[in-house]
């Protein structure tokens, strides 16, 4: 199972929560920021529907994988 961490920083005159390269909005404050990423990682482990996901890779290939409704990361926040 894949871990997915949330990590908190300063960005843009205030606080963010950043995942891999990507920053969220700014955040007024570290704990509202904090509290955001609490419910983006509480997302990420929500169950949905089972489907097909097609993607063009890295070759410019199209890829078709299917997602199981129960295969959810697990989450954290770094703070």
């Amino acid at each position: 199972m894949a871990n997915v961490q949330y990590e908190i920083v300063e960005h843009n005159d205030g606080w963010a929560y950043k995942l891999g390269d990507v920053f969220s909005e700014t955040f007024p404050s570290r704990e509202a920021a904090h509290a955001a990423a609490e419910r983006a990682a509480g997302e990420q482990r929500v169950p949905g529907d089972a489907t097909d996901i097609e993607y063009e890779d890295e070759n410019g290939r199209w890829r078709v994988e299917h997602a199981s409704a129960d295969d959810r990361p697990s989450t954290t926040v770094k703070d």
